[in-house]
């Protein structure tokens, strides 16, 4: 499914979320939304899932507004960090409702990652811990099959192992159906080698798209003496630089190779670090 965003902004009285904020996912991937806290990643996903309103401009789904269009809705699935199911919901319960409200509902998975997550089927979801309710969340986000499945920050109280599996069983998934998937976490790091596209936004600006492996080839921290590292970023566009002791490190758009046949050290910069440099620069990209 296509989704056009054009000139999106919203606006909470004197605060602005997104500001005419325009792009395009225009096929199934895995896409990395990153940014600092109160960038706009969450305003952006409501307005995707057709949970709000923009202010102005216009979020697209195959032509259409997913606002108030059931249609469009039973195909997009949002999980957040928490407060995705009625308290007083048995877990049981929550799965049924969903399996009625989603057409692409695998019902197979979703009892597989029960057994896999240890969920009690007849507890409350008031009485999961975060972690368990968490793992509810990532049940029903993949066994929703939903063409448009979006996950912000879905595994708060989960320990390692737990994140671990869940990554496996969405990359396993997407393997065997590609949906678009659409993932906001601060646990960058973690994550980072699933992206297929990179979207940054900044103070409700979107600052980078990218897919993920062109910039892991064309960004890369360059090091060495100062005047020889100088030299050879001139009229390259540098994302920041840092001196050391009459050395200096440039984390720079450019190629590795390039680099190193000038004498200079270089390796990549990982996601995580690179939206750190971003989201720090007034500018952004």
């Amino acid at each position: 499914m296509k989704i056009e965003v054009n000139n999106l902004t919203k606006k909470y009285k004197d605060t602005i979320a997104l500001n005419n904020v325009s792009f395009t996912l225009g096929e199934p991937k895995i896409y990395g939304l990153l940014g600092r806290n109160g960038a706009g990643k969450t305003t952006f996903m409501d307005i995707l899932s057709g949970n709000i309103l923009a202010s102005e401009g216009k979020i697209l789904i195959d032509g259409e507004n997913p606002f108030d269009n059931q249609r469009l809705t039973e195909q997009i699935c949002l999980i957040k960090e928490g407060n995705n199911f009625k308290k007083d919901l048995k877990v049981k319960n929550v799965l049924k409702i969903y399996s009625f409200f989603y057409p692409t509902w695998d019902q197979e998975l979703a009892d597989e990652l029960v057994v896999e997550y240890n969920l009690n089927l007849n507890a409350k979801v008031k009485t999961l811990s975060k972690g368990m309710e968490s793992s509810l969340g990532i049940i029903v986000g993949l066994a929703s099959k939903a063409p448009i499945t979006i996950f912000d920050e879905p595994y708060i109280g989960l320990d390692a192992a737990a994140r671990k599996k869940f990554y496996e069983i969405l990359l396993e998934e997407y393997e065997t159906e590609k949906r678009t998937i659409v993932f906001s976490t601060h646990l960058i790091d973690e994550v980072s080698l699933m992206f297929e596209e990179v979207l940054i936004l900044q103070e409700g600006s979107l600052v980078l798209q990218e897919e993920a492996d062109l910039l892991r080839d064309n960004t890369c921290a360059v090091s060495g003496p100062i005047k020889d590292v100088e030299e050879f970023i001139r009229n390259k566009e540098i994302i920041e630089k840092k001196q050391l002791a009459g050395t200096m490190t440039a984390y720079i758009y450019g190629n590795m190779q390039e680099a190193s046949l000038h004498g200079l050290t270089a390796e990549g910069i990982p996601i995580q670090e690179l939206m750190i440099y971003l989201t720090e620069r007034k500018k952004g990209a």
